[in-house]
C-alpha cells in the first residue's frame, strides 16, 4: 500500500499544503490547534517526513534522539553527547539532542515521533516517562534507553548510578570523621511535573539523618542565576554548631568553595565539604566529591541503542555503575571547641 502524500495529508486536516510542510519543519510558527490538526491527519493517513535513499532502503533514520534534562552544554550533558557520539557515530548513526525543560515538552515530542518517524532509538538522561510515551515508541518497535533514571519502568536498558546510595555514603564519610551538624545544600524541586534522578540525592541525606537523628536539617536553594549566591548565604547562616556541608552537585559546591574565602571561612579547618560528580575542576580545587563517569555512561547507552535496534538481546540490559567517594582536601574532622576561659 502506497505511503500516503504531503497532498493527502492536507486534505484531510483542511489546511494547505504549505502548512503541512511548515509544521514538521517548524511547528512553533504553527498555531497549536492546526498543528494538532496537521499531526492527527499525518498519524491517521501513516505519513512521516521524507528521509535519506539510505534511510528509505533500510528503513531507518540513522539518528538517535538524547532527551536530556537541561541544555546540552552543562558538563553532564556535553559527557553524555561525546560518549554517545563516540559509539554511535562509527556506526553510522547521529546523535539529535533535545532539551525537555518540562513534561509538556516531553509529552509533545513522544506524540510527534510516530509521525516524524525520525528517531531508531531514543536515549533519555536524567528523568522519568509516562506510560502512554512508552506505548508510543513500543508500538514503532523504537527501544527506548535511559541514562542515571529515577526509575527503570518503561524502558528497555539504562546505565544508572545509585544516588541515594551515593550521597549516603557522603553523609557516612562525614560522620566518621567526627561532624554532627552536616547540612545538605541542594536546590529546590524544579517545577516541571518531571521527576529526575538527582533528586533521590536529599533522599540519601534524609537516610543518614533518620540513623542519626542529632544530624542538622536541609538547606534548600532556588536553582538558577542567584544560586550561588543563595547556597553561599545558606552556608553562612547555617545552625550554630554545622561543621559540614554536602552539596547536591559541584556545580554549587566549586563557586561557594571559591567565595568562603573572602568572608574568612576555611575549609577544612572551619568546615567541611562534599560535592558530587566529578567535574574536571573538582580535582584542580581539591574537592572532595562523588565521582561518576558520563562519557562512560553515554558509551554504554550507545552500545545498547546499537544492539536494540539490531534486535539482539542487550545483555546486561541495566548496568549500575559506582559512584565512589574521592577524598581530596576540602574534608577533615570537625575543629576541636575552643575551652571556656575561667
Amino acid at each position: 500500500m502506497a505511503k500516503a502524500s504531503i497532498q493527502a495529508v492536507a486534505k484531510e486536516a483542511g489546511v494547505s499544503v504549505s502548512t503541512v510542510s511548515r509544521t514538521f519543519a517548524k511547528p512553533d510558527l504553527v498555531l497549536p490547534e492546526t498543528r494538532d490538526k496537521v499531526m492527527a491527519a499525518a498519524e491517521k493517513l501513516d505519513y512521516s517526513i521524507s528521509r535519506s535513499a539510505a534511510a528509505l532502503k533500510s528503513g531507518q533514520s540513522f539518528r538517535i534522539a538524547l532527551l536530556a534534562s537541561e541544555t546540552i552544554t552543562t558538563w553532564f550533558n556535553a559527557n553524555i553527547f561525546a560518549g554517545l557520539d563516540s559509539v554511535l557515530r562509527p556506526a553510522g548513526y547521529d546523535t539529535v539532542a533535545y532539551p525537555m525543560r518540562n513534561a509538556e515538552e516531553r509529552h509533545d515530542f513522544f506524540a510527534d515521533l510516530p509521525v516524524r518517524r525520525n528517531a531508531d532509538a531514543v536515549i533519555v538522561s536524567s528523568f522519568n516517562i509516562e506510560p502512554a510515551e512508552v506505548e508510543r515508541l513500543k508500538h514503532m518497535h523504537v527501544p527506548i534507553i535511559g541514562i542515571n533514571i529515577p526509575s527503570t519502568d518503561g524502558f528497555d536498558s539504562g546505565v544508572s548510578i545509585d544516588d541515594r546510595t551515593a550521597t549516603r555514603a557522603a553523609v557516612e564519610h562525614l560522620i566518621a570523621l567526627g561532624h554532627r551538624g552536616i547540612a545538605f545544600v541542594g536546590g529546590t524541586p524544579a517545577e516541571t511535573n518531571m521527576r529526575y534522578s538527582a533528586e533521590s540525592r536529599l533522599q540519601g541525606v534524609l537516610d543518614a539523618q533518620a540513623a542519626h537523628p542529632e544530624l542538622t536539617t536541609n538547606l534548600q536553594v532556588p536553582r538558577g542565576a542567584m544560586e550561588t549566591s543563595a547556597a553561599l548565604n545558606a552556608v553562612l547562616t547555617a545552625p550554630a554548631g554545622t561543621t559540614a556541608f554536602c552539596f547536591e552537585d559541584d556545580e554549587l559546591a566549586l563557586p561557594v568553595l571559591y567565595r568562603l574565602r573572602q568572608y574568612g571561612k576555611r575549609v577544612p579547618q572551619d568546615i567541611s565539604i562534599v560535592g558530587f560528580d566529578d567535574v574536571e575542576m573538582s580535582q584542580a580545587v581539591g574537592l572532595t566529591t562523588m565521582h561518576q563517569d558520563p562519557f562512560a555512561m553515554g558509551a554504554d547507552a550507545g552500545r545498547m541503542a546499537l544492539e536494540a535496534i539490531a534486535g539482539g538481546p542487550i545483555e546486561p540490559a541495566f548496568i549500575q555503575p559506582d559512584a565512589p567517594l574521592v577524598l581530596r582536601e576540602t574534608t577533615a574532622p570537625p575543629a576541636a571547641p575552643v575551652p571556656a576561659q575561667g
